[in-house]
């Protein structure tokens, strides 16, 4: 396991999770993923969220481990979802006298998921600015909703200078596992937070005066050394701005020949110089990772083939899927197939017309049937007019 330890006073108590196979039920993760819980020994001792259930014995043993014979004061609720508040009320019947340290949103939405017993008497709600004092360490808390759920607020322990981030600043895989954090943490970004990006950049604003040395998050590793890698990161991501020169190649093929147009495209597009050409079969690779391509890049190739008068429905999910997650600011080639009336084109521009500042360029390629030494030009001004 990578490098858990915090401090003298701050203590990890998550765990790994390898044999989830779809987080949320959606999103494939090949190495896994942790669920994060800290806590903060002290005069009183806090808990810093819970994890899910599928690991709610192994989280109860650490706990138990690191409290050594204490009980906890307070449970500091930062974010509702069930991966990472399933053990609230079984927390809050092991430790009656604890209270619920959370925001007023998240109050209101409790009940939703548990029957806690004096629940008004357990709960402790804090709002922006308000300080919570263990002794010689201090939370203050910073609301911060819609990051990505209404009720979420972050905490700043201004002893030890952590933050504890909520679901920012997370990403997929167990914490057992070697890999570099920007692939994962950018794929868990935008599948995940992607549509939030003002809210996100609000909280960078209310965290910017903070002296953050380390910052603890409810997925993936505790962040020291790359605070300042991951925090320009998260600030080109949320503002959705291109963090990589280059080209991504989307394509839907039916039976192979709208994919040579696109590979054809892809080497077209090489030989042109341009830096970077990825490329994604939709219907055979990770759809969430087709779509965190489709925001690392500022130019993207579309390319389907003609469908029910319409466009093959695998390119219409992709689409759907970035107009979902507040796709914008992209210049977009197209390509399309249709033998007999081509229709692609058009209903992937209709999808695109609802996304913000996005600029299709000319010409349009469209290939009838096999790809032909008569559909290079085409092509060739295509990624001209790309690259430009």
């Amino acid at each position: 396991m990578k490098d858990t330890y915090i401090s003298e006073a701050v203590k990890y108590i998550g765990a790994d999770d390898t044999t989830l196979d779809l987080f949320e039920s959606q999103y494939q993760i090949p190495n896994g993923v942790s669920y994060n819980s800290y806590v903060i020994l002290d005069e009183k001792v806090a808990v810093m969220d819970t994890i899910d259930e599928r690991k709610t014995d192994e989280w109860f043993a650490n706990l138990e481990n690191v409290l050594n014979g204490r009980t906890v004061d307070y449970l500091v609720i930062s974010h509702l979802e069930p991966d990472h508040a399933a053990n609230i009320k079984r927390a809050a019947d092991k430790f009656p006298q604890a209270q619920l340290v959370l925001s007023a949103k998240a109050k209101a939405m409790l009940p939703q998921f548990f029957d806690i017993a004096h629940l008004e008497e357990r709960c402790l709600v804090v709002k922006e600015g308000d300080t919570l004092e263990l002794g010689t360490h201090k939370l203050h808390f910073v609301m911060a909703p819609m990051v990505h759920w209404p009720e979420v607020m972050v905490s700043y322990d201004s002893c030890d200078k952590v933050l504890f981030s909520a679901d920012g600043f997370g990403k997929f895989g167990a914490l057992d596992v070697d890999e570099d954090w920007d692939c994962e943490a950018r794929r868990y970004y935008f599948n995940i937070v992607g549509k939030y990006g003002m809210q996100v950049q609000t909280l960078l604003k209310k965290v910017a005066g903070l002296e953050i040395q380390l910052i603890c998050p409810l997925h993936g590793p505790v962040l020291k050394e790359t605070i300042g890698h991951v925090l320009e990161k998260y600030q080109i991501w949320s503002s959705y701005g291109v963090e990589s020169e280059g080209v991504f190649i989307a394509y839907a093929s039916l039976h192979g020949n709208t994919e040579d147009a696109a590979k054809k495209c892809k080497e077209i597009l090489e030989k042109k110089g341009c830096p970077k050409v990825a490329i994604a079969d939709l219907a055979r690779g990770d759809m969430a990772e087709a779509l965190e391509d489709a925001f690392r890049y500022g130019k993207i190739v579309l390319a389907a083939p003609s469908y029910d008068a319409g466009v093959m429905p695998v390119m219409a999910d992709f689409l759907h899927h970035l107009q979902s997650k507040n796709y914008q600011k992209r210049t977009v080639a197209l390509i399309e197939n249709g033998s007999w009336a081509p229709s692609a084109a058009r209903a992937m521009k209709g999808m695109l017309d609802a996304m913000k500042e996005i600029t299709v360029v000319e010409p349009v390629v469209t290939v009838r049937g096999a790809l032909k030494e008569s559909d290079i030009p085409s092509l060739e001004q295509m990624a001209e007019a790309l690259l430009a």
